[in-house]
């Protein structure tokens, strides 16, 4: 995977991806790792945000296709957002590949109901973390709905 996108990912996502697959966390947070042909399949995800983002028109100072401005979709050769995660809700997760080193990556989220983005200075195992049991993280925190700890594994994945 890391061959075709033309870039390592962060460490701390591939274990978690190691660990867990891909799959639903508290059936409302969905992580995406390589699987392919299932539904939280990280390239499927990565191709198709490429795809939409061709079927944009590009906003006015050339950064992109306005569904993600000012970043675009990742390319290689050229930063951008690469897609990890989303929920039941819409709200999308994202790392932008700013450097060499995907360890450093911020991430940046933003809910259904807003353009915004937020940037996180934070590892994808924090920010899933902090969105699972922190009730006060703000506006992507999911601890605040009480739902039971759980990890639903996409059926049949690797």
């Amino acid at each position: 995977m890391e061959g075709e996108m033309g870039t390592q990912l962060p460490g701390d996502y591939k274990e978690l991806g190691e660990a867990f697959g891909a799959g639903t966390f508290c059936d409302v947070i969905y992580f995406c790792v390589r699987d392919e042909g299932k539904v939280f399949d990280l390239l499927s995800e990565w191709h198709s945000s490429l795809s939409v983002e061709g079927d944009s028109p590009a906003d006015g100072d050339g950064g992109g296709a306005s569904l993600y401005a000012p970043y675009g979709i990742y390319r290689p050769g050229r930063g951008g957002l690469i897609p990890w995660g989303s929920t039941e809700w819409a709200d999308e997760y994202y790392w932008l590949t700013e450097g060499p080193d995907p360890a450093s990556w911020p991430i940046l989220a933003r809910t259904h109901s807003s353009r915004e983005w937020h940037r996180f200075e934070m590892s994808t195992s924090e920010f899933l973390y902090k969105a699972l049991t922190d009730p006060e993280f703000s506006p992507f925190g999911v601890a605040r709905y009480s739902l039971d700890p759980s990890f639903e594994p996409v059926p049949g994945s690797n």
